[in-house]
């Protein structure tokens, strides 16, 4: 038992107020890097492959990385803190992001596929932020807590697109190979993010919360509840969520490619054009990603997890109905990809804010490892698929399958209120 002293609850609070300001800001410069990701990755595995239907194998490879080390960085937060767990992301990013451009310049498709690998371990950092919101929060301000958090990316998710246009103007000014450009304002982000982390997230929330569990009280240390079946309905509510984002998602530049070059009779189209149409749209589609996330939640905390999750789970069929019935009209794919966004968010803020008050809190990072393995890794998957589906049926069947996942958690909900 231990007999070390825990704060009161007032300085919880205000500590849990602090931790939550610092996750949030690195959450904003953190989303600069992974917008650049995902706005960039498809075409540059198009071009340097020369093969389109290569072009998932760039989400693919970073929700991979993000798979493989979601586990180990869940572990070593339940270890040595968030902190650590966070920082070592930030380095995984920085080295992953030189790697992409030496790549482009050597023109090595595999080499690409490495460093979005490691893209993708940082952002199973970026992803652990969300749950080091609820280590310190209270049952009734969960939910809003890592809605915040979720929300901060948005900045960064945003402005990551938006740098290619701007980007690639000094990155020419340098020297820098085509379509990396904006990875000069990523890696200025990632190293901000770390110095952030490493200087400011203290006290650790992780540690602390694990101090407070097991502090004795008059009755000994806490005892929590553990809900295994809702833990596991969260699970599958995040990986649905994600893997129909991100399998949609991840075709979409060069579905928009398609689009630019019918609407030019076939003929060539300026790269200029091509990268702000998609630079746009993956922008809006970001901001439907993060912008609602305090929304969502709020209703999380209002209303219950389920019902937001289903709530997230019908503007996603709203999303996947509109690009399979209009899939090569421009305006209804950037309605499309906004409305995905934002069902993504939905399910993803309400199934983590689920699958933390299901598991004690000695339990929470394995758990939560497991469940960004299983998110990352599907959605790893699904990318790789869907560049096989858009190139045999079209973008209007991709949508029509995501649908069918949509379908089967929802037919699955009452799992999460056992």
């Amino acid at each position: 038992m231990s007999t070390a002293v825990v704060p009161g609850i007032e300085e919880i609070a205000r500590v849990q107020g602090r931790t939550v300001r610092v996750l949030a800001a690195g959450q904003v410069l953190g989303g600069v890097s992974f917008g650049a990701t995902v706005s960039l990755g498809a075409l540059l595995a198009a071009d340097l492959s020369g093969e389109e239907s290569l072009s998932g194998f760039a989400t693919a490879a970073v929700t991979l990385g993000a798979a493989l080390c979601a586990i180990p960085l869940a572990r070593l937060a339940g270890v040595r803190g968030r902190r650590f767990a966070l920082t070592l992301g930030n380095a995984f990013a920085l080295a992953g992001i030189a790697i992409v451009i030496l790549s482009a310049a050597l023109r090595l498709f595999p080499l690409l596929l490495a460093g979005v690998i490691l893209i993708g371990a940082g952002n199973a950092g970026n992803l652990q932020s969300r749950f080091a919101a609820t280590d310190l929060a209270t049952p009734r301000r969960r939910g809003r807590d890592l809605g915040t958090v979720v929300w901060a990316t948005t900045v960064g998710g945003v402005l990551g697109p938006l740098m290619i246009t701007p980007g690639e103007a000094l990155g020419a000014v340098v020297g820098m190979p085509p379509l990396t450009g904006a990875y000069l304002f990523s890696i200025v982000a990632q190293v901000a993010a770390l110095v952030l982390y490493l200087v400011a997230l203290r006290p650790d929330p992780l540690a602390l919360a694990q101090r407070i569990a097991l502090s004795a009280g008059p009755s000994g240390p806490v005892v929590e509840s553990d809900r295994p079946v809702a833990a596991r309905y969260a699970m599958l509510a995040v990986a649905a969520s994600h893997v129909v984002m991100a399998s949609v998602m991840a075709m979409t530049p060069i579905h928009l490619s398609h689009i630019a070059h019918a609407a030019h009779g076939g003929h060539a189209v300026e790269t200029t054009e091509i990268t702000l149409l998609v630079g746009t749209t993956i922008a809006l589609h970001v901001l439907g990603m993060y912008g609602a996330s305090p929304l969502f939640g709020w209703l999380a905390d209002r209303i219950g997890r389920v019902t937001t999750i289903l709530a997230g789970l019908g503007i996603l069929t709203l999303a996947l109905g509109t690009l399979t019935l209009w899939p090569d009209e421009q305006p209804a794919v950037v309605v499309g990809l906004f409305l995905l966004g934002l069902g993504w968010s939905a399910g993803t803020v309400a199934g983590s804010a689920l699958l933390t008050e299901s598991t004690p809190i000695a339990r929470r990072p394995r758990r939560q490892g497991l469940s960004d393995t299983t998110m990352t890794a599907s959605a790893a998957v699904g990318s790789v698929l869907a560049g096989v589906v858009l190139g045999g049926l079209g973008y209007g069947a991709l949508a029509l399958i995501a649908l069918a996942i949509v379908a089967v958690t929802a037919l699955l909900s009452p799992l999460g209120r056992r």
